[in-house]
């Protein structure tokens, strides 16, 4: 069975985390050029600023591949093997249902109301069956002219060919779920909010 692996990482989001790099990195740059002391305050918020904005905007990414799905999301990275997911749902979010955790794919927030408003059934051709609801309904998030829905269905195409297939009938590795935290991130934002509430306060 051929596969064509996906990567999707919301150019959005990218553009706005270079934006608010470049703009934080300009205020630093202004704010040493006007008074060291008073830089060496004031500049660790936008210092926190700028390195937020990566983390929000840069960091996540969603990658469909041949053995399973990579999510990485602000502060952890998950492997989701394909024999291990029950459900795909799209709510607020790209959402993978295993018999462990959910997991939220911060790349691929659920659209908003104005995005859907202009939906026609049209948008929904080729939504996979396990994408209905009770009653047969779908959520405007399942449309497939939407990233949300578009890569829901990427992902349950595949996941329902490997199921028709037999090759899921095995079952799932409980081993070969992962979910790795982003130390680094965690402990520079940490530590930028310190710095911050301390040159703010003191």
């Amino acid at each position: 069975m051929s596969f064509q692996e996906v990567v999707y990482r919301p150019m959005w989001g990218r553009i706005l985390a270079v934006v608010t790099v470049v703009v934080c990195a300009i205020g630093v740059a202004a704010l040493f050029w006007g008074d060291v002391v008073s830089a060496v305050r004031y500049a660790w918020p936008v210092i926190f600023i700028g390195a937020l904005a990566w983390a929000l905007f840069w960091r996540p990414e969603l990658r469909v591949q041949e053995h399973g799905i990579t999510v990485v999301n602000v502060f952890r990275t998950y492997f989701v093997p394909w024999p291990a997911i029950r459900d795909i749902q799209t709510r607020y979010a790209l959402t993978l249902v295993t018999g462990r955790r959910r997991v939220q794919v911060w790349a691929t927030p659920a659209p908003g109301r104005h995005r859907t408003l202009g939906l026609a059934s049209k948008d929904f051709d080729g939504v996979g069956a396990t994408a209905l609801g009770e009653h047969g309904s779908l959520r405007p998030s399942d449309a497939v002219s939407t990233p949300t829905g578009n890569l829901a269905q990427v992902i349950r195409g595949h996941w329902e060919r490997l199921r028709d297939a037999g090759m899921l009938a095995a079952g799932e590795d409980p081993d070969a779920e992962t979910a790795t935290w982003h130390t680094v991130t965690a402990v520079v934002l940490t530590a930028l909010a310190v710095a911050t509430v301390a040159g703010l306060v003191v």
